[in-house]
């Protein structure tokens, strides 16, 4: 019967149909992932830190957008070809010592008074000229003041709204610069004030000479002459 059946109904082998669970495994992939995340999150966040770097890097490059060089230049140029304008006596060592020495120190009692006349024609022309210059220079220094409150308004408000490291040097570096043309004005200024006062000086000293060469020639010469001058009807010497 045993083989019969066999026959008929042959036998199969079971198979286990159970899932396996494993705890361990699942959760060391689990850490896996958190760390592989965690690099990840790093990693953006190093690209973000050195992305933001470059941002920095870029605003303290870049340039100021403003610059007042050119107006600095050709305000000092101007200053500087009034300087060039001075009547008579120029700002040089050799017109200085040439011209000084012909119409200041040549005062002699052996001179004309044609001549003596002339050089301090030509004395009082140059004081008038040296004044004249003075007043022009302090003209020229008096008008740069609305352009220079204007560009250090601007300079200091750049300055202030810099957006980088150089456009805060170059901001510093011009209001240096307008500084220093100030002080330029004033040294210009300064140097035809004390021209016109050297020019007086120079000319109150030759009229001093001039006058004793005066009074040489009159001293030198008898102008008296005696004669009969009646009065009152009467006669008298």
């Amino acid at each position: 019967m045993l083989a019969v059946c066999g026959t008929f109904f042959p036998l199969r082998p079971a198979h286990a149909q159970w899932a396996v669970y494993d705890g361990a495994n699942h959760v060391e992939n689990v850490l896996i992932a958190a760390r592989t995340l965690q690099q990840i999150d790093n990693q953006i966040t190093s690209l973000t830190n050195q992305a933001q770097m470059l941002v920095n890097q870029g605003r303290n490059l870049a340039s100021l957008p403003l610059s007042t060089l050119s107006t600095l230049k050709s305000t000092i140029s101007k200053t500087t070809a009034l300087l060039a304008q001075a009547q008579n006596i120029a700002y040089s060592v050799q017109s200085v010592e040439q011209q000084y020495q012909q119409t200041y120190t040549s005062v002699s009692s052996g001179m004309s008074d044609r001549t003596l006349f002339s050089q301090a024609q030509t004395r009082w022309q140059n004081s008038v000229g040296g004044f004249e210059d003075a007043l022009k220079l302090q003209a020229r220094v008096v008008g740069n003041i609305p352009s220079d409150s204007s560009a250090m308004t601007q300079l200091v408000s750049a300055s202030q709204t810099s957006t980088g490291a150089l456009q805060a040097a170059q901001a510093g570096n011009q209001l240096l610069a307008l500084q220093s043309r100030q002080l330029s004005d004033i040294q210009a200024e300064l140097a035809a004030n004390c021209r016109a006062t050297a020019l007086q000086q120079a000319r109150d000293a030759a009229t001093e000479a001039e006058s004793d060469a005066q009074y040489q020639h009159f001293s030198q010469h008898d102008a008296y002459v005696p004669g009969t001058v009646s009065m009152f009807g009467g006669s008298g010497n």
